[in-house]
């Protein structure tokens, strides 16, 4: 398992380097192919935060948590991760069942777009690129659980055109083709 640890206003130290490497290498044995293992460290006045994201097969698991601590924030995103594992090895599996193949591979990048009341202007405050891969929706179902964000955007394997996934507030899913 190839991890990189980086960190974000604060100096890593061996023994959190370590506790970090030792929480995540557990994941090993339920996850054989995984590719790479992203961890951020950073704190922010008081914050602790730990962002993991985890390639596995072309599937991304992501997970971060907030604490006051810098230990108890690895074991919280280890909790978290664990859930997320569990969900992808039932999808993986029931998919397998069906005689699908596991959905290749694809980034996924917030873009968000908050709105100032006072100037109603709008400001763009994160920008990332996407390198989207060709899936099938039900794949794109799969990885917008996985990542528990509300959207996700793909290029649908059949018609080759860039296509959204989202979450409805009814708890089902909707889809956002191009008009031909």
């Amino acid at each position: 398992m190839n991890i990189n640890i980086t960190s974000r206003n604060f100096e890593i130290t061996s023994a959190i380097k370590s506790y970090t490497e030792k929480k995540i290498n557990k994941l090993e044995k339920f996850l054989s192919p995984v590719t790479e293992t992203t961890i951020i460290l950073s704190v922010e006045k008081h914050r602790h935060k730990v962002e993991v994201l985890i390639n596995v097969n072309g599937h991304h698991i992501q997970a971060e948590a907030i604490t006051s601590e810098m230990y108890s924030a690895v074991d919280e995103v280890m909790e978290k991760l664990d859930r997320q594992i569990k969900k992808y090895k039932e999808k993986v599996g029931s998919k397998r069942k069906e005689g699908s193949k596991v959905a290749s591979e694809a980034e996924e990048g917030d873009t968000v777009i908050p709105h100032d009341e006072e100037k109603e202007s709008i400001k763009i405050i994160k920008k990332e690129q996407l390198k989207v891969k060709p899936m099938s929706p039900e794949e794109a179902a799969m990885q917008l659980d996985l990542l528990e964000r509300d959207f996700f955007v793909f290029k649908n394997d059949k018609s080759t055109d860039i296509n959204v996934i989202y979450k409805r507030k009814d708890g089902d899913l909707g889809l956002i083709e191009p008009a031909k």
